[in-house]
Formats: structure tokens, C-alpha cells, sequence
């Protein structure tokens, strides 16, 4: 299927998605609470399926709700009887290898999609390695299926930080369900701090013990968790794309249910849109932009590489140079996010110079293309703001692939004013 978008203008408002990343770290902590905990506006995206999924396979009961889902979690996670399919998402892949490790006897299976089969998982696989867990890849490439042994988890290891944060999320979830302490230390430079950021908030307030030295430490002790109630905020990475529709077409646009005050790597997106001079205002759980002329910005995304897509189109349409850098670990997501990017946007007739870690975008008038986000969906969005930025000249493939972390996205478009066309 193909899509373009089309606007005379754009307007209105709209709530923002519930963030992923905090659906899933709730999700995760429930699990191992003993006892019903409620999450509040929960996301229900593909990837968030895999990790509800991955929970009842572990042995949490769940149960939607009006206005969430109740989970009923356990002392200790099953053995699944069957194999646990993360589909496309990298971050119930990482979190759940981790819980596997804390079954008593037996072995878990971990799979996903052709996408999530390249991506990296041997510094984690070794990391359990360290303490006392045995896990392999089946392929004996570092790559899943993910083949975990339940044991006695404790210790102390060491990880690569520069890879992803959801190494360590992964393991600090696991710690508190633990029969022993544990000590991660990071070699090297975390990246995507925020993410870990987030993870420790929703342990402590399922009660678990975490401690930490900045970003090269972490401690977990045992103790377990316990039940509590839970509302996921708007996700402010997947509120952008919304958010930059004014940048692109003109007009003023609106979103709702964001808020600040639980750390989010995402929130970077208003700082960004400011410094390349866009008409931004924050208000009591909203944040509201205008149109205006964009200018190019040197900008490091090494803490938040998901905003990599939408920053490329927002300097596509810019006046001027943008240098994007430090998201060399954008390699290792649902696609090659720093080759797919460039080879897409020079089709459009927009030069772009590709680096190891970033890329340099010098924007200007952009010509009509058929773009390919190889199954990636925030390429996808972001490529389909190109899309309305030409007026539907751009035309997009695979709109399914929003369907993995925000399924209403082109039906918000439609409530601003823009006219989708399929294909």
C-alpha cells in the first residue's frame, strides 16, 4: 500500500499517544509485582502486544480494562510453553531474555521478526553470562532466537553502553526479582540515558531497590515488587510527528497529555524545534507550534536517537545546513536508520552527506519520490511529513508499519485537516 498526505493548511488538536516505552517498563514491573496492579493509559501498538503477550507466557494474568489494564503478577515467572515472539520490538526482546533468566528450571525461547532477527544481543547474552544465567543465540551469531535457561541470578557484570539502553534496562528489571544483588557496570559512554532514567522511576515505584552512580553504576537488591497503580504519560517522540505538520504545510496545531515531570529522552523534540526557530508554547499538559521558518541547527541526539527521523525531515524543509551526530547506535534499530534515511532523501532530490554516526542535511525545494521506510515506522511518519510537505508529490509505502508503536497517526493527520490518500 502507498500513501500521500495533502493540505491546504493545518489545525486543531489532538491527545498524544501514550508513550511506548513507559507501557512497556510498567508492564515488565507488574509482571513481577505479587499481586493486581492497574496501568492507566496503557499504548496498545504491535509493539506493546509482544510484551503483554510475553507476560502471560511468563504467567501474569491480564485483563483489560475500561480505562487500562489490570495485571495479576508473580512471585516468580513461569517457564512459557511456547516460544516468546517479540515481533519488531527490540525492547521486549531485551526486557523479557532478562526476565527469562529468573524462571526456576527450564528453557525460554525469544524470536521476532526478520527485522529485530539482526539486531544485536550478545553484550546482554554475556552480561547474564556474568551472573549465572546461561543463554545463547540459536544462530551462535548474537542474534535471536534467543535460547535462556532459568537459574539463580546474581553477581556482578559488565556491558558495552554504546549499543543500547536497553541492555541495562533489561537487567535492572530483572535484578529486584533476583535471589542474589547485582552490580552492572558500563564500559564506555552510555547512550539513550533518559531511557534508563525512565526505568528506574517505574522500578521504585513498584517498590524495588535501585541504586546508581551517574550513568557508569548500577545496583539492584533483592526484595522483590509490589503491586501499585500506574498512568503512562503522552509520548512526546510520537507527539512530534504531530507536532511538525505546522512546520511543514502551515497553520497551528495542538497536542494534549504530555508531561514533563516523568523523565522522557523524547522531550529533547521542544528544544530542537526552538533552536530551529520554530513557534513553540508549553502549557498545563499540552504543547502548541505554529508555523514558521526553519532554520538548520548542529544537533547531538545521542540520548534521544528515535528523534533522529523526524529531526532529518524537519532539516529536509529547513533553510540552510543541519548536522545530526552522536546516533551511531540508530544503526542497530528497526532499520539502519542513518543509511535508510540518506539513500531516501536523496531521491528527493535533498543532499545528504552520511557519517558513522549521524549525517549532514542541507535542506531545500523538494522534488516528488516513492519512499521506502523498510518496514520501519518512524520512518514512515517521518517520511510522510515529506509527503505533506509537498503536498502528496512524496508518496509513502508500507503504512502499516505505524501500527507498531502509534496505529492512529494518519487518522490524527485526517483530524487536522490533511487528506490521506491510499493506494
Amino acid at each position: 500500500m502507498i500513501v500521500s498526505v495533502r493540505a491546504e493548511r493545518v489545525s486543531g488538536e489532538v491527545r498524544a499517544p501514550p508513550s511506548k516505552s513507559y507501557t512497556h517498563r510498567a508492564i515488565a514491573a507488574a509482571l513481577l509485582a505479587p499481586g493486581k496492579s492497574r496501568i492507566f493509559n496503557p499504548l496498545y501498538s504491535r509493539d506493546t502486544e509482544a510484551t503483554i503477550n510475553a507476560a502471560r507466557l511468563f504467567g501474569a494474568i491480564l485483563q483489560p480494562q475500561r480505562d487500562g489494564i489490570e495485571i495479576e503478577g508473580v512471585e516468580r515467572p513461569k517457564t512459557p510453553e511456547n516460544v516468546i515472539d517479540a515481533m519488531n520490538s527490540g525492547t521486549t526482546l531485551r526486557i523479557m531474555t532478562c526476565i527469562a533468566g529468573l524462571t526456576e528450571r527450564g528453557y525460554t525461547v525469544l524470536t521476532g521478526d526478520e527485522s529485530l532477527r539482526k539486531r544485536p544481543m550478545q553484550p546482554l547474552l554475556d552480561a547474564l553470562g556474568q551472573l549465572g544465567i546461561r543463554s545463547w543465540s540459536a544462530k551462535l551469531d548474537g542474534t535471536a532466537p534467543i535460547i535462556v535457561e532459568g537459574g539463580e541470578m546474581g553477581g556482578e557484570c559488565s556491558i558495552r553502553g554504546d549499543i543500547s539502553s536497553q541492555f541495562v534496562s533489561g537487567l535492572l528489571i530483572a535484578g529486584p526479582a533476583a535471589e542474589r544483588p547485582i552490580a552492572i557496570n558500563i564500559q564506555g559512554d552510555l547512550v539513550s540515558k533518559p531511557y534508563v532514567d525512565s526505568t528506574i522511576a517505574v522500578l521504585r515505584l513498584y517498590g524495588a531497590k535501585v541504586e546508581r552512580e551517574g550513568y557508569s553504576h548500577f545496583y539492584t537488591e533483592p526484595g522483590g515488587y509490589r503491586p501499585a497503580a500506574f498512568t503512562v504519560p503522552g509520548d512526546y517522540g510520537l507527539a512530534g510527528f504531530i507536532l511538525a505538520a505546522p512546520l511543514m504545510v502551515g497553520g497551528r496545531v495542538r497536542v494534549a497529555g504530555l508531561d514533563p515531570g516523568l523523565p522522557q529522552a523524547d522531550y529533547r523534540l521542544v528544544e530542537v524545534l526552538r533552536a530551529m526557530g520554530a513557534d513553540v508554547r508549553e502549557g498545563d499538559g499540552f504543547v502548541e507550534v505554529g508555523e514558521a521558518s526553519l532554520k538548520g541547527v548542529d544537533v547531538d541526539l545521542k540520548d534521544s536517537p528515535d528523534l533522529l527521523p523526524i529531526v532529518a525531515a524537519l532539516a529536509a524543509v529547513a533553510e540552510g545546513e543541519t548536522r545530526i551526530h552522536g546516533v551511531k547506535h540508530a544503526r542497530f534499530k528497526e532499520s539502519d536508520r542513518i543509511h535508510v534515511i540518506a539513500t531516501e532523501l536523496a531521491k528527493t532530490s535533498i543532499r545528504v552527506e552520511e557519517a558513522p554516526d549521524g549525517m549532514v542535511i542541507r535542506g531545500g525545494r523538494l522534488r516528488g519520490a516513492r519512499l521506502d521506510p523498510r518496514g520501519d515506522h518512524r520512518l514512515f511518519m517521518a517520511f510522510t511529513l515529506l509527503s505533506l510537505a509537498t503536498q502528496g508529490l512524496i508518496e509513502v509505502l508500507d503504512p502499516e508499519s505505524a501500527a507498531v508503536s502509534y496505529p492512529n497517526f494518519l487518522d490524527d493527520l485526517k483530524l487536522l485537516g490533511c487528506e490521506v490518500e491510499k493506494s
